[in-house]
């Protein structure tokens, strides 16, 4: 399923996209519900709910899926006059990789990490499809990354590589825009990259989330990034140094990961500055293009 995080008159919340139109899963979820016995109500309202709601019972956004299109209700429950937001637009956490691809390690005069570069962006950094980035002034270059990003269903500590797929909901497009000369003056002063690379706007996300029974396994898909129709970056997923299971793996032996946490994966090589002015499509294949203006802060 491509699922979706809206904002709309009634305020928002989360459906599905069917036939290029978003379906309502909060009230299809509701409706659903009344038909069977065997289960305690559980409302749906945003994407950590429908989260939720696939942990409890597996398997659970299909057969609502499959029970409003066998009973022709789709079209009931359509959403008029929406806005489309990040999935996730306030994940509890962002853990982001460095140097995950080997060509781009290489064109920062960096040689491919032995042990995986995690570092954190903020959570108020997202913004969804189509939102403006804000370059602030003097903070000197700003560069795109395109990336796969993965959500998780399930966290833990100490996670089995061979289980790691296991806590996958789904993935999505993100952007992991980066202050770049000031992320370089923070590498060679030993300080951590919160603010180069968390600011407001920094992460882009979207323009949904697509569920992992939807995606190829193993994961081998393509990544590009264009500014002005212009392609700066291409690569694809089988070149990750750390692939996904690895990723969870390795990352749970230290932190405890949660439901709902975003781990973007890494990028490609060729990046570049972008400006105000510019606009950015940042591609996933099997997800979507995850489309951003540049503006600069007034």
């Amino acid at each position: 399923m491509k699922m979706v995080s809206f904002a709309s008159g009634d305020g928002g919340g989360v459906g599905w996209l069917e036939d290029g139109e978003v379906v309502d899963l909060g009230r299809a979820h509701g409706i659903w519900m009344m038909t069977v016995d065997d289960h305690l109500w559980m409302p749906v309202a945003d994407m950590m709910d429908a989260i939720a709601a696939e942990v409890s019972t597996p398997g659970i956004l299909a057969d609502v899926r499959e029970f409003v299109v066998d009973h022709d209700l789709v079209e009931e429950l359509l959403v008029e006059d929406f806005e489309l937001l990040a999935p996730l637009p306030l994940p509890p956490r962002i853990i982001a990789l460095g140097l995950n691809y080997a060509e781009h390690a290489r064109e920062t005069g960096k040689e491919p990490p032995e042990e995986p570069i995690f570092f954190a962006k903020a959570s108020t950094a997202v913004i969804g499809p189509d939102a403006p980035v804000i370059v602030p002034q003097n903070v000197g270059r700003v560069d795109h990354e395109v990336e796969l990003a993965v959500v998780l269903s399930l966290g833990g500590r100490d996670i089995p590589r061979a289980e790691a797929n296991l806590c996958v909901f789904g993935y999505t497009v993100l952007n992991d825009v980066t202050a770049r000369d000031m992320q370089s003056a923070d590498m060679a002063a030993g300080r951590p990259w919160l603010l180069c690379k968390g600011m407001d706007t920094f992460a882009p996300m979207g323009p949904w989330l697509v569920t992992q029974d939807e995606m190829p396994d193993p994961l081998e898909v393509d990544l590009a990034l264009r500014v002005n129709g212009e392609t700066r970056q291409q690569g694809n997923t089988r070149d990750l140094i750390f692939d996904i299971p690895e990723i969870i793996h390795r990352l749970s032996q230290y932190v405890t990961l949660e439901p709902g946490d975003v781990i973007a994966t890494g990028t490609p090589s060729g990046i570049s500055p972008i400006r105000p002015g510019d606009v950015i499509e940042a591609e996933v294949e099997g997800i979507g293009v995850l489309q951003n203006p540049v503006v600069a802060t007034q």
